[in-house]
């Protein structure tokens, strides 16, 4: 079954509105991880407006402790990300394009511009034994050379289907995303996916693309969490995968 992980910024972001530490960003992944969920994701800023460095280092700690669960760290590479991967060896790193200023990522990689950039930075993963993920737009002919460059796995960058799935544009769009998959795992990547994923558009987009190893969210479970509690909410992500899954 296709895996989820749970991105804590949003609970990082909340807690940094007041300085007393509530919400508990550790012992809320510790709920989401009791409820059933796969891994922890975060995606740390130089700015640290939602994840903080000491978030990296315990969460890193609480995985460690479980067997069979996941830690990624996601960020720009050229941003100090890099410094923090380098102590806390996650199991996955996802590479993602984002500046400083960006109010989320909204955008994957453009290798023709920026992959001889990353050759270093992906040989300094491979060397730590860190899984190499890119943030990708959903684009069929750029797989091959994210491949080429050393990724195991590609994240598909998803807001573009949030925003068709209430539209006549979901199928066409569905489409483009499984064609993208099926040409990453051609070139032998690995798939995740995630950003504005959410559980009512969760099932036909695990339907639809093929081999989908894990999705990261973060903003939707959150915000659910809100009217449901966090462990009601993995368990309903958990069931919008089965339903994927069964679908496909």
């Amino acid at each position: 079954m296709t895996g989820l992980s749970v991105n804590v910024n949003k609970i990082a972001l909340l807690r940094n509105s007041r300085t007393i530490g509530i919400p508990d960003v550790r012992r809320l992944a510790t709920i989401a991880l009791d409820a059933g969920a796969h891994g922890i994701t975060v995606h740390p800023r130089p700015d640290e407006r939602h994840i903080r460095s000491h978030d990296v280092y315990q969460l890193a700690e609480l995985v460690r402790k479980r067997e069979a669960i996941e830690f990624n760290i996601e960020g720009n590479p050229f941003h100090q990300v890099m410094d923090l991967v380098s102590e806390v060896r996650p199991d996955q790193c996802t590479l993602v394009p984002d500046e400083p200023e960006a109010f989320t990522s909204d955008h994957g990689w453009d290798l023709e511009k920026d992959g001889e950039r990353l050759v270093p930075i992906i040989a300094n993963l491979r060397e730590l034994g860190v899984r190499i993920s890119l943030f990708m737009d959903p684009d069929p002919a750029a797989m091959k050379a994210a491949r080429e460059i050393g990724a195991d796995r590609i994240e598909l960058y998803t807001e573009p289907y949030a925003r068709a799935y209430a539209t006549a544009d979901r199928d066409a769009s569905l489409a483009t995303y499984a064609a993208a998959a099926a040409a990453a795992l051609d070139a032998g990547l690995g798939v995740n996916a995630g950003h504005d994923l959410n559980r009512e558009n969760l099932p036909a987009f695990v339907a639809a693309v093929p081999g989908l190893a894990e999705v990261s969210i973060g903003h939707a479970i959150t915000s659910d969490a809100l009217e449901l509690g966090m462990a009601r909410t993995v368990q309903a992500y958990l069931e919008a995968i089965q339903k994927g899954s069964s679908a496909s």
